[in-house]
This record gives C-alpha cells, structure tokens and sequence, in this order.
C-alpha cells in the first residue's frame, strides 16, 4: 500500500512538471489547470478577509519575521532560517523558530511543563517543544525533518512545532523567554501579524511551473510578491540576474533584494558524524537516495563535485524510509560496487540504520552564502537586534506593506 501511494504521488509530481506523457496526463494536466482557477479565488478571499479586518491577526508583543515562499518546496529555506537565527542568537536575541512540522508524527500525550509559578500547564496550551536552546526535547519522527535539522543545528535556539502558530508563539514568549519570533515557511500564515516577510525565490526556477496548485507549484499569485519586505533570490550560480530583478520589480518595487547561493561545504557521516572534504567525492562511485522536492538539483551537485552518480532512487517529499527501503538501495549498490551513498541533510535526520552498513552513508552539509547584498542583510540584522520597537513600523511605510 505504501509503495502503491508512493507511485501515485510520483506520477502526480511527473504530470505537474510534465515529465508524464500521453492521454491520462494530458487529461489530468486539464483538470487541475481548472482547479487552479478555484484555488486562485480562494487564496484571493483569503488574503482579503484579514486585509479588510474581518479575519483578526494576533500579536503577541515581540517581534515576527516570516521566512518563506510562493511556490512548493525546493526554495532551500531552511539553511536560510537557520543563518538567520544563529546570525540573532549571536547579537544576543532570544530566538524562537516556529514551525508547522509538516509530516510530523502526533505525540500519545503532551509534554508535561510547569509555569513560573511551578502550575503544570495544560494539555491544549502545549506545542511540541522541539528544543529548549539548551536541550533537544524530540526525534525528527514527532518534530518533523526541517524542526529537528534547525534544533540540532542551533544551540541557544529554542524551536517549537503546533499547526497554530499563535500558540507556539504564546508559548516561546511566556516559557522560554523568547524576544524574536522566527515563522519558519510563513508568508501563507496569516493568524500572526508578521512584522517582517522575506520571501526566497529560487533563481534557477523562480515561479515554479508558473501555474498555481494543483496545476503547477505556485502557492500564490506572483503579483502578491508585493507582500515583501525582502526578498531572497537564491541557488544563484553567479550569472546575471537582472531579468529576473526586473520582473520581480513589477510586483514589488520596493523590497531589498539580496542574492545568494547555497554552497556544499563538506561531508558528514550519517551514524558517526565523521566529516570528509569535499574533494573526498572526485572520482567516487556514489548511489544518491533522496526524498526532497527537487531531487534532481541534489543529483547535479553530487556530479559537480566530481562524484560518478551510477545509481540514484528518489522517492516523495518528505517520506520517511523504512529499513527495508534502505537495506534495498544498501543491497543495490553493494552489487555494483558503489563506494558511498550519499544523501541530503534533511534526509539524514530520518536514515535508518541498515541492517549492515557494507557501503559507508554521507550527507551533504549545505550553508547559505551571499554574493551580492551582503550590506543588506547585515543591516537587517542590526536593526533587528535594536531594542526598540519601531522597526517593523517603518518597514510597513517603507515597503508599502499590504496583505
């Protein structure tokens, strides 16, 4: 059965990037192109229940920035929320990354937690704490991929996983002292008022397949671009990007926008932590696994690196492998006498341990680099770490900030 909806989910990602072919894709490329006439009014109702003030926003007294996109996955948000916490938590800002935890495991019961006044709190005001700052509190299974990465990454970074992301920001300020709300893939979240939105846009692949769900990978309209206070282009590969600047600036022109790439910089064991340099992988025979949105980009970094990619199985985002998915692959690259496997970070939190390890397993750590508008970024966070509050105010004027 898994298998099964495995194959659904791939098909369905094939006919969206019109990999599929023949009559069946065609007539489901027509469908969806119609259901995404429906979505569009339904994102447009959306936005203008809360811009009319009929749907309140909620502020919780501290500072929200908002970290995400207008498209599906493959953005490479996540090392960027994690430069910019580490970047806060540096100049002394007690962060809190909040997050959905999409795919994340339901927990059998809250954690148990005790307020300042030592009353233990209940149930229902409860998120999943991911991680204190100082204590790792959950597994990537009940926290999530992208959660349980950040928090393993972040020391001194608390991050906090609930649907209702009011609560886990209730939550962050009032018991972990939180000061600066990071909403992780929050441009759509619109129940927090969001004092900043920094919008990444993938450079090679800036507005997806340029339809909206479910026919294409938009989430929005690129008009609603305008939203941004900053925008993010990122994977840039040092070309030009003036075309797409230039179209961006049709939908907001105002908004800071900085470039950047997001670079491999070592290996990592997967069960030991040991790290290998990049040059490790010239020459290497590799079998890449993989469950991410753009697998392909993944696959093609490996090959720059110098590594002979011989083998290669990919499976839907976010999936989580079992044993017998990874003795499998294991098994398959023993037989052409592959040299390593390599995955990707986001993976690795949720590799099981094969039954035996005959080929060793690496991850590719990727970080943020910026290429042009560094003096940007850095006064975004200087600003960010002054104390007064006035900061998200002269942003609105500044970026003529409309949902």
């Amino acid at each position: 059965m898994k298998e099964w909806l495995q194959e659904i989910e791939r098909w369905g990602a094939d006919v969206i990037f019109g990999r599929a072919k023949g009559f069946r894709a065609a007539l489901m490329r027509f469908l969806m192109r119609a259901l995404s006439g429906v979505f569009r009014l339904l994102v447009q109702l959306r936005l203008w229940r809360y811009r009319s003030g009929w749907k309140p926003q909620h502020h919780l007294g501290t500072r929200v920035v908002a970290i995400g996109n207008i498209t599906v996955g493959g953005t490479g948000k996540t090392p960027v929320v994690e430069l910019l916490a580490r970047s806060l938590r540096d100049r002394g800002r007690h962060v809190a990354i909040l997050s959905r935890g999409y795919k994340s495991r339901r927990l059998d019961r809250p954690q148990r937690w005790r307020d300042a006044a030592n009353k233990p709190i209940p149930g229902d005001r409860m998120p999943k704490v991911v991680s204190t700052g100082s204590a790792l509190m959950l597994d990537s299974k009940y926290a999530g991929d992208e959660p349980f990465m950040l928090a393993r990454n972040l020391d001194g970074v608390s991050v906090i996983v609930d649907k209702d992301r009011v609560k886990g920001g209730r939550f962050a300020v009032e018991h972990l002292e939180a000061d600066l709300l990071l909403l992780d893939d929050g441009m759509q979240y619109l129940d927090l008022a969001h004092g900043i939105d920094i919008v990444l846009i993938d450079a090679g692949a800036p507005f997806g397949t340029e339809a909206l769900l479910p026919r294409g990978t938009l989430r929005e309209p690129p008009k609603n671009l305008r939203r941004a206070s900053y925008i993010l282009l990122t994977k840039c590969d040092g070309s030009s990007n003036e075309a797409l600047i230039e179209r961006i600036r049709r939908y907001n022109k105002t908004a800071d926008i900085i470039e950047t790439t997001h670079g491999p910089i070592h290996l990592e064991d997967v069960f030991t932590r040991e790290r290998k340099p990049l040059e490790f992988l010239k020459d290497k025979w590799v079998g890449a696994i993989s469950a991410i949105a753009v697998p392909e980009a993944f696959e093609g970094s490996l090959r720059k690196l110098g590594a002979r990619v011989e083998i290669t199985r990919r499976f839907s985002d976010h999936y989580r492998f079992s044993r017998k998915d990874v003795d499998k692959f294991m098994q398959r690259c023993v037989e052409r006498d592959m040299q390593l496997i390599l995955t990707t970070e986001k993976d690795a939190v949720r590799f099981p341990r094969p039954s035996s390890i005959d080929v060793p397993v690496y991850f590719l750590r990727i970080e943020v680099e910026i290429l042009k508008g560094r003096e940007i970024w850095d006064d975004l966070v200087n600003r960010l770490c002054q104390p007064e509050p006035a900061f998200e105010h002269v942003l609105r004027n500044r970026h003529a900030y409309r949902l």
